[in-house]
């Protein structure tokens, strides 16, 4: 099935306007964690947030995530899975995340582990990105819920 006849059967299924557009697609991916892993942790309702650093935002001008918008998750090829509605969108200090919030990503079983693989993680993608990780980098945390499947 399609991205477009997802969200078609979607709001049709919803009661949505069908002229609604979903805020685009989602693939998670994290350090050990492969994008289908992370999928079936969303499908099973063991992650419900994710962090993303702020800086990506800024540096490709993207807005950040809105409450209520809708985003389509798909696999690695591009196939839908379910769509998740923003719940919440919060900007926190890497250093200021708290296990209570890392635990919403349903990977790591203590802040500390959540810590270092994100540690690892963030100096990647700033290396690709373009910005410098520091522990107080301004961290996007949005949790979700899945809406359709």
């Amino acid at each position: 099935m399609t991205i477009s006849e997802y969200w078609n059967n979607f709001t049709l299924n919803s009661g949505l306007d069908a002229t609604e557009r979903y805020a685009g697609e989602l693939s998670f991916e994290a350090h050990n964690f492969t994008g289908d892993e992370q999928l079936a942790l969303v499908l099973g309702g063991k992650k419900t947030a994710t962090f993303s650093a702020y800086a990506s935002y800024s540096i490709d001008n993207e807005p950040l995530p809105v409450m209520g918008e809708c985003y389509i998750v798909v696999d690695r090829n591009e196939e839908p899975h379910c769509i998740i509605e923003v719940n919440s969108v919060t900007v926190v200090p890497f250093d200021q995340v708290t296990w209570e919030m890392a635990q919403r990503e349903g990977e790591d079983e203590n802040l500390e582990a959540w810590r270092d693989k994100q540690t690892e993680y963030l100096h990647e993608d700033a290396h690709i990105v373009g910005y410098d990780f520091t522990p107080n980098l301004n961290l996007v945390y949005m949790t979700f819920s899945v809406v359709y499947r």
